[in-house]
């Protein structure tokens, strides 16, 4: 059995590790502990095994759980609502049933792995009502969960079928983490319009416990980062991407995104193309760079997401472009780790415009990135980072002429300027890294 578990949708064993794997996976090694999770592959459920001294749950998804649970009411009904309802979203009875049936299925594995009294962490949006099951079949364990997306204000909110029941589900754990404190001010104001609770200050008595509601803004493996611009192969991909671009001749903006319609491409790529139309950059004196990485394509919207997109790329290029050179070049394609800070080292502006997003880790990797402190960040007021990171060129990515504006201001802005604005921001970020993210919310949970 083990005394510390975290919990989330996948488990740590695939592709390349995120920031949250490299901050959990220690803590979880040190202490004996164990990870709850799906494997990323429908109707497959090994044997539980051990990984980097990890104990490994892994719970079975059949191929209508993605579909319903995951697809449906994770990506189609709470993602789209708790991002401002960007895009509309979808109701369905047989997603919820889904949607309780495997957050069941996840509760059921942890209390199968944890020991008495020991820590569980649950994660995310796809397991809400996980801390209240937990809660119901083993009360003597430590519950933390923390959301990594926004939490919508009670309008919003108010929307969700069986919404009570949601706030219930968060309200079986010891301690609720958020991106920033008005989602756990939100979130309090629900418990008391929905259940008639009475919170004081970031705290709700609920049966005969305490629910703490706090934000715990999360970061980055700072040192990951800075160790791969160091690496001279990256930084030497690095020359090569600005030489092949048209090297100090060119100004290299960059944009690197999920291609979901909450990162607010459409609007970016309009901006740059009005840029391109009105005259204030050229051809021969800028290149946007526009990495999109393929993300739940099978869902309607980002495939219509994406036709948009990419006709609006071929329209720019075919206007403003000439034989062996493109204002725009875009990649519909991951890329490692590795190749992103290469890109990040080139690029002298990075625009991150979300029209939502409970962070934004791009815009802190970039800063990271940047031990030289050059470069320029605009970035959208509506992510998370922009409250920490407020040396950006702030903008609202709502609003095309607001977007050129902060474009046309960080092309303006002289480099002493610049690099001022880069060092506060890279003090920030050293000093609030994941691993301290980390250390905060469990020394809150205790």
């Amino acid at each position: 059995m083990n005394q510390f578990v975290v919990v989330a949708n996948r488990l740590p064993v695939d592709a390349g590790p995120g920031g949250l794997v490299s901050a959990l996976q220690p803590i979880a090694r040190s202490s004996g502990g164990a990870w709850v999770g799906w494997t990323g592959n429908p109707g497959e459920r090994p044997e539980p095994f051990e990984h980097e001294g990890v104990h490994i749950q892994p719970v079975e998804l059949s191929g209508e759980d993605v579909d319903h649970y995951y697809e449906g009411q994770s990506n189609s009904t709470i993602w789209p609502l708790f991002h401002d309802a960007v895009e509309p979203p979808v109701h369905r009875r047989a997603w919820r049933v889904a949607y309780e049936a495997v957050n069941r299925r996840f509760a059921e594995a942890t209390a199968s792995v944890a020991a008495e009294g020991a820590t569980v962490w649950v994660h995310d949006y796809q397991l809400l009502l996980v801390p209240a099951m937990l809660r119901r079949d083993r009360p003597d364990l430590r519950i933390g969960f923390f959301l990594h997306i926004p939490f919508p204000p009670v309008e919003l909110f108010m929307q969700l079928p069986r919404r009570t029941d949601f706030v219930r589900g968060l309200l079986g754990a010891d301690l609720v983490g958020f991106q920033q404190p008005l989602a756990a001010q939100n979130f309090l104001r629900l418990t008391t319009q929905l259940l008639g609770l009475h919170p004081e200050g970031e705290r709700v008595a609920y049966e005969g416990r305490t629910v703490t509601a706090r934000a715990f803004p999360i970061s980055i493996d700072v040192a990951e980062i800075e160790k791969l611009a160091a690496d001279p192969e990256v930084q030497r991909d690095a020359a090569r991407l600005r030489k092949d671009l048209g090297g100090d001749r060119r100004l290299l903006l960059l944009g690197v995104d999920r291609l979901d319609y909450t990162k607010g491409i459409d609007q970016r790529i309009e901006a740059y193309g009005e840029l391109l139309a009105d005259g204030t950059i050229s051809n021969d004196e800028a290149v946007l760079v526009q990495v999109a990485t393929p993300s739940r394509m099978r869902v309607a919207q980002y495939q219509q997401l994406r036709e948009r997109v990419e006709r609006e790329v071929g329209r720019i290029n075919g206007e403003f472009g000439d034989v062996g050179r493109a204002p725009l070049h875009y990649l519909f394609q991951s890329r490692t780790r590795a190749e992103l800070v290469a890109l990040y080292l080139a690029a002298d502006i990075m625009l991150v415009t979300p029209l939502r997003d409970g962070m934004n880790l791009v815009a802190k990797e970039y800063v990271a990135a940047r031990r030289d402190e050059g470069g320029a960040l605009v970035l959208s007021e509506f992510t998370g980072a922009a409250s920490e990171l407020d040396d950006a060129f702030l903008v609202n990515p709502y609003d095309v002429d607001d977007l050129k504006r902060g474009i046309g201001a960080a092309i303006a802005t002289g480099p002493e300027e610049l690099t001022a604005r880069m060092r506060r921001m890279r003090e920030r970020v050293r000093a609030h890294d994941v691993d301290r993210w980390a250390r905060d919310f469990l020394d809150v949970l205790g």
